[in-house]
């Protein structure tokens, strides 16, 4: 039942994307739905902050929450039930002077926000699972930052992580992430990432990413190695072709998945409204590297102040 409302939403919203330009409809239940969860996120918000309200001290800023939801259907040849679900919350506390967020979701958030990456190869790559977590700086924007909380499998988890971007020319840049974290039972873990990107032209970019994760419960590495090509056709749409390398280090250093894919990315009826169609191809291990060819549909909301 909840695949088939997947999958009509999705095609309805497909389907409405793609007259949206010869026909502009109102939809007003997509209103009432935004305003709806929106206020839902706000009010939480606001009841969570007044906990680290001074007495006598009021702040010009108001606490906010940003929510973002994500639903998915991704059938493959040899799975056709592939049906994905995400979501995040993630809220600011003024009253902390907007270091401290708190931060909930079903996977690992703390990795770069990166819509680049096909969710398809995730089944080999290890997942945070449901985590709530409270997520401080220093200062604000600040490249250091350290969360402690709950997560993957309700264990108990501290993690610190450090990112940088460095500039090498006009059209290249660097950026690289690495982090530490440590959790009640699965013990030490650390992650290392770099992503060299190149501006080719003002429309198209290409990115080479690298990611290493050290796992002290299984004593070995996974990795993913992608190199992809990002074209934006208008600030409405967008195309991201991408091959994909995941492997682990243990019995040997081997290839675990390829996978080869072309993401469109749409936004359509509503500014924090999106939608992906996303052909793929991947190559297991498990099943004997024999091609498995794929169709992926989601749709994206945001909700609540960004």
């Amino acid at each position: 039942m909840i695949k088939n409302t997947v999958i009509v939403f999705i095609f309805a919203l497909v389907g409405h994307g793609v007259c949206a330009e010869e026909q502009v409809e109102p939809y007003p239940w997509l209103d009432t739905m935004h305003q709806s969860i929106t206020s839902s996120v706000n009010e939480s918000v606001l009841w969570f902050d007044d906990f680290f309200a001074l007495e006598g001290f009021d702040t010009k800023e108001k606490a906010n929450g940003e929510t973002r939801i994500r639903l998915g259907w991704e059938p493959r040849s040899r799975d056709f039930s592939e049906v994905k679900a995400r979501f995040k919350l993630r809220v600011k506390l003024p009253n902390l002077k907007n270091r401290v967020d708190v931060v909930l979701s079903d996977y690992d958030d703390e990795s770069p926000d990166d819509n680049l990456l096909s969710d398809v190869n995730n089944n080999i790559r290890e997942r945070h699972r449901v985590s709530l977590a409270l997520r401080w700086q220093r200062t604000p924007g600040s490249g250091l930052a350290y969360r402690i909380g709950i997560g993957r499998r309700l264990q108990v988890f501290a993690k610190s992580t450090f990112r940088n971007s460095v500039p090498i020319s006009d059209k290249a840049s660097l950026r690289w992430e690495t982090s530490a974290y440590l959790y009640s039972r699965d013990g030490l873990g650390a992650d290392f990432a770099w992503q060299y990107a190149y501006k080719a032209t003002e429309k198209s970019m290409f990115r080479f990413n690298n990611h290493y994760y050290y796992r002290d419960s299984s004593n070995d590495w996974r990795w993913l190695h992608s190199l992809q090509k990002l074209t934006q056709f208008s600030e409405h749409n967008a195309l991201i072709t991408g091959v994909y390398v995941e492997g682990l280090s243990r019995p040997n250093y081997r290839v675990e998945e390829y996978l080869v894919s072309t993401r469109w990315r749409k936004n359509a009826l509503r500014s924090w409204l999106f939608y992906e169609v996303e052909p793929f191809i991947v190559w297991r291990r498990d099943e004997h590297f024999s091609a498995s060819y794929g169709l992926a549909l989601r749709v994206e909301g945001f909700f609540g102040k960004p």
